[in-house]
């Protein structure tokens, strides 16, 4: 087992259990990037540079989601249809709506 450290913010929730519904702790995109972080961090460890803290919320968004929602409002027929796409694509790859996979030990 690999052990090392992530730099938390202090008001970030608690981790939830495995299989539990996503609560923004951001634990699993400090720990290390998605296949869609991956692909915006171009980097295979550390933290994903997409994540973002949300300081009115108290919780940790993904940035590529969120930029994805942004552009989905901009003028223009294709991109509408692009960021869609985008957006489509983003979750499936991190797994929105699975719950928490982040099988990670916090002490």
């Amino acid at each position: 087992m690999r052990e090392y450290a992530v730099l938390w913010h202090p008001r970030a929730p608690a981790k939830p259990p495995l299989g539990a519904p996503c609560n923004g702790c951001g634990l699993c995109c400090l720990a290390e990037p998605c296949p869609m972080g991956m692909l915006v961090s171009r980097r295979r460890t550390g933290a994903c540079s997409a994540l973002r803290w949300d300081d009115q919320g108290g919780h940790y968004r993904c940035g590529v989601l969120e930029d994805a929602k942004a552009s989905g409002v901009a003028p223009g027929r294709w991109q509408r249809w692009r960021a869609k796409v985008w957006l489509r694509m983003a979750r499936r790859w991190i797994a929105a709506g699975v719950g928490c996979d982040a099988d990670l030990r916090v002490d």
